[in-house]
């Protein structure tokens, strides 16, 4: 069966008082490499559907991957059956209701090839010989992978995106492996990586560790570059960014003494933070489409909804909290759904790291940071450790590596402290990356970063 042919076969099969069909192909090629070495490459290929039943104001997904004809009646019963086992849903609202024309919902998923992942090979085995002629390893990943997506409901909704979503990871090792670097680039297509810049910018960072030197804990002043940036503000989009959980007084947005904290100025920069479905380069899904609901920020009940441009942060003032169609309701405000893309941005900010690097007077420059996790949702406290490479700058050079840290803080916390940004770039986000793909953010210098412990990890 075709994508379209499961949904509409689904529906039609549904005895629930709504439904929605969720049919996802996925087709992914990838490439990986350890010691100057291509070591393997794959291409793989899967489907899977979701079914989604209402039955009064319970919902329940029930979701498969390699479903045939022959499973779709039993998918079915059992998304009806968990419904009626379910209680009543809070989030619970009538489906969406069709907005606008079934643009290519008769046209067949998507496919890559191991072609898109050509030009990479080939520029990758000019940078194992360089890297072998300096005596250093190149060890990474390279995937590309395109998913489309088709959602019917009940209420005659069809809707179809496809979604190419890709990553280069490269570590760059002396042969002892006492010096570590790190380069990554998130791209829908490769066409804009450039394998030897890449290279180019890992032998940079290599060679600043030539000189090692070790510093104390402490408070110091920080470059955090984009794919830092990224990581730290995906995990407060995905974490604080709810209205209701602020409301409730369960985040660093909650108000005290009840509310959010809508409108106050957190930033004494312009900074604004925003998601729009259809950003050049980070183009995503401009409905929402989800197999799961979390209190009051996502809800199956609101697949299909348009997405359009929201900023979260508006010239350093809070300006919006995520909301579902139902707590927006009970609220009297507008539904925000959340958006499978982020940009930070200070306008007129044009400044590279590196000029910011000339304008440093002595301080530290990350590459990324490591196994970041949350600490204080009141505060959105976060901890996490730095990890290939950090560089001590002094009289706006580089001057060398220095030991890895444990550090302590809150983005929120940095966006009222930070002094600088520089110009808003496509970004890897290194740990949270592999999730999150679409991110644009700037450097940031912040000038009493947290670094509380020294780190063993190298």
């Amino acid at each position: 069966m075709t994508p379209q042919e499961t949904v509409e076969r689904a529906l039609a099969l549904s005895k629930a008082d709504g439904c929605v069909v969720l049919a996802t192909e996925r087709s992914e090629v990838n490439l990986r490499w350890a010691n100057n070495t291509l070591t393997t490459n794959g291409s793989m290929r899967s489907r899977e559907v979701a079914v989604i039943s209402v039955v009064g104001e319970a919902v329940a997904v029930a979701q498969r991957s390699a479903v045939t004809a022959d499973d779709l009646e039993d998918l079915v019963r059992a998304s009806e059956q968990a419904a009626r086992d379910a209680g009543p849903n809070e989030d619970a609202a009538p489906l969406s209701e069709p907005d606008g024309g079934s643009e290519g919902w008769d046209e067949p998923p998507a496919e890559t090839s191991i072609g898109t992942l050509a030009t990479v090979s080939s520029d990758l085995g000019e940078a194992f010989g360089r890297a072998a002629g300096r005596d250093r390893l190149l060890f990474g990943y390279a995937e590309h992978a395109v998913e489309s997506q088709y959602l019917g409901s009940s209420t005659g909704v069809r809707l179809r995106h496809v979604q190419p979503t890709g990553r280069i990871d490269i570590n760059g090792k002396s042969r002892d492996y006492a010096r570590s670097a790190w380069v990554g680039q998130g791209s829908p297509d490769f066409a804009d990586v450039e394998v030897e810049a890449l290279d180019r910018e890992l032998g940079r960072r290599l060679d600043w560790a030539d000189r090692s030197v070790e510093l104390p804990a402490g408070r110091y002043e920080t470059l955090l570059p984009p794919s830092a940036v990224g990581d730290l503000f995906l995990f407060l989009y995905a974490i604080a960014s709810g209205a209701r959980a602020a409301d409730e007084g369960r985040t660093v947005f909650s108000k005290p003494g009840g509310g959010n904290r809508i409108g106050e100025r957190l930033s004494p920069l312009p900074v604004t933070l925003r998601s729009d479905p259809r950003l050049p380069g980070l183009e995503c899904a401009p409905f929402l489409a989800t197999t799961r609901s979390e209190e009051g920020t996502v809800s199956v009940f609101d697949n299909g909804l348009p997405l359009g441009s929201t900023e979260w942060i508006r010239d350093g003032v809070l300006s919006e909290l995520m909301r579902t169609r139902a707590y927006a309701t009970k609220t009297d405000t507008r539904a925000r759904p959340y958006v499978d893309n982020l940009v930070l941005e200070v306008p007129g900010s044009t400044a590279s790291t590196d000029d910011m690097v000339a304008r440093t007077e002595r301080g530290l420059l990350l590459t990324c940071v490591w196994y970041v996790r949350p600490v204080d949702p009141q505060t959105m406290l976060m901890t996490g450790l730095t990890r290939d490479g950090v560089y001590l700058v002094e009289n706006g050079e580089v001057t060398g590596a220095v030991n890895n840290f444990r550090w302590n803080e809150s983005p929120v916390d940095l966006l009222g402290r930070v002094t600088e940004a520089g110009t808003t770039e496509r970004c890897l986000a290194r740990e949270f990356g592999d999730y999150f793909n679409r991110t644009a953010m700037p450097t940031l210098r912040v000038p009493d970063f947290n670094m509380s412990t020294v780190s063993q990890a190298s």
